[in-house]
């Protein structure tokens, strides 16, 4: 072999070119969804963080794990209101 020549690997194939996947109409239409369920607010939306613990942070997890409950509070604050402004707040569950 000459210098010049890049070497071919004994178990290299070439490649089949020929097999083109069919293109997909996206616009093609869909059933329609179920109505979705009405949505009941979690009783305690921080307990999943607090089960695993305080994050690995050193000398101010106390404080990181404090913003993280935090969010999650303001996010499932959040998540409510969207579902009351979307008529699928279920108000006969109560969340306490």
């Amino acid at each position: 072999m000459s210098a010049g020549q890049p070497r071919k690997r004994p178990n290299q194939r070439k490649r089949n070119k020929g097999n083109k996947a069919k293109p997909v109409d996206l616009w093609r239409p869909v059933p329609p969804l179920p109505a979705p369920e009405p949505i009941r607010p979690a009783g305690d939306p921080t307990s999943l963080l607090r089960s695993v613990g305080a994050p690995p942070l050193r000398g101010r997890s106390d404080m990181a794990e404090a913003y993280l409950l935090a969010v999650a509070e303001r996010a499932a604050g959040l998540a409510t209101a969207l579902a009351a402004a979307s008529g699928l707040y279920d108000p006969t569950v109560d969340p306490d």
